[in-house]
């Protein structure tokens, strides 16, 4: 499947900052099941300064503000090639050995909730696929897909608390589960093409878990499916700090908002 993708991310500022800079994870990767044909990236008020590979072989695009800016957008246009693997991304690679999507960190790190909750799912039998697939069901049911609900800073074990929730949630907490359970699980951050609108007002977040006779195998807990051909890996990481599309930093300034636009449509082979 040939999809395209148009993504916009608009600041704007009652004061504009001294000094701004941010961190983009926005282009995706060349992996099992999808090719990168094209992929561009376009700044308004704002100038890449680098591009790099960081140790999640996501790539990396660091960029400046102008000074005085008041409005800056960031825009990506590309195509993508898509495969149906089933959901299985294959043999661990990269920079960092496995055992690094073993250990806990502070957004997926189970508390008591989380912890009780994975007692109710049996995790005792040899069969982790259908352990896993148990534990996203799980999930789903038990937290509730609620917009605006949480922020990026919420916790696998709060949003357990509040049952409720968005996909960053449900992944951290299929993360922490898996881990918990010593099965090696990583943040996924990226498009899927939905099947009753082009426009989006947010990237997509899922989770993918280590199993040795398979490799990594995706889950998407909030669908209830593992990956197919309409979703794009863009970055992974050992939560969403790691794979967020856009971090920064700026001195001075005053932020008076953000808004995000992201369009995802099959393209048929002649456009």
């Amino acid at each position: 499947m040939r999809l395209s993708v148009r993504h916009t991310t608009n600041y704007t500022f009652t004061e504009p900052p001294v000094h701004g800079l941010q961190r983009l994870r926005l282009t995706p990767k060349s992996t099992q099941g999808q090719e990168v044909l094209d992929w561009t990236m376009r700044f308004e008020n704002a100038s890449q300064e680098l591009e790099y590979e960081d140790q999640h072989s996501n790539t990396v695009t660091l960029i400046s503000v102008q000074p005085d800016a008041k409005h800056v957008a960031v825009e990506c246009i590309g195509t993508v090639e898509t495969d149906d693997k089933l959901g299985v991304i294959g043999k661990h690679s990269g920079h960092l050995p496995l055992w690094c999507f073993m250990g806990q960190t502070r957004l997926t790190r189970p508390g008591p909730k989380l912890r009780a909750f994975l007692r109710d799912i049996d995790h005792s039998g040899e069969n982790k696929l259908d352990f896993l697939h148990r534990l996203s069901d799980a999930i789903r049911d038990e937290v509730d897909y609620t917009i605006g609900s949480t922020g990026v800073g919420t916790t696998a074990e709060e949003a357990v608390e509040r049952a409720q929730g968005v996909c960053q949630d449900h992944a951290h907490i299929f993360i922490g589960a898996a881990r918990e359970v010593d099965i090696p699980a990583r943040y996924v951050s990226g498009y899927l093409m939905m099947t009753d609108r082009v426009d989006q007002d947010a990237t997509h977040a899922w989770a993918e878990a280590y199993i040795e006779e398979l490799g990594w195998v995706g889950f998407d807990i909030s669908n209830g499916i593992s990956p197919d051909p309409k979703y794009i890996r863009v970055a992974t990481g050992r939560d969403y700090r790691d794979a967020a599309p856009i971090t920064g930093m700026s001195l001075g300034g005053q932020s008076d908002g953000m808004s995000v636009d992201v369009a995802v449509e099959q393209q048929t082979t002649e456009q």
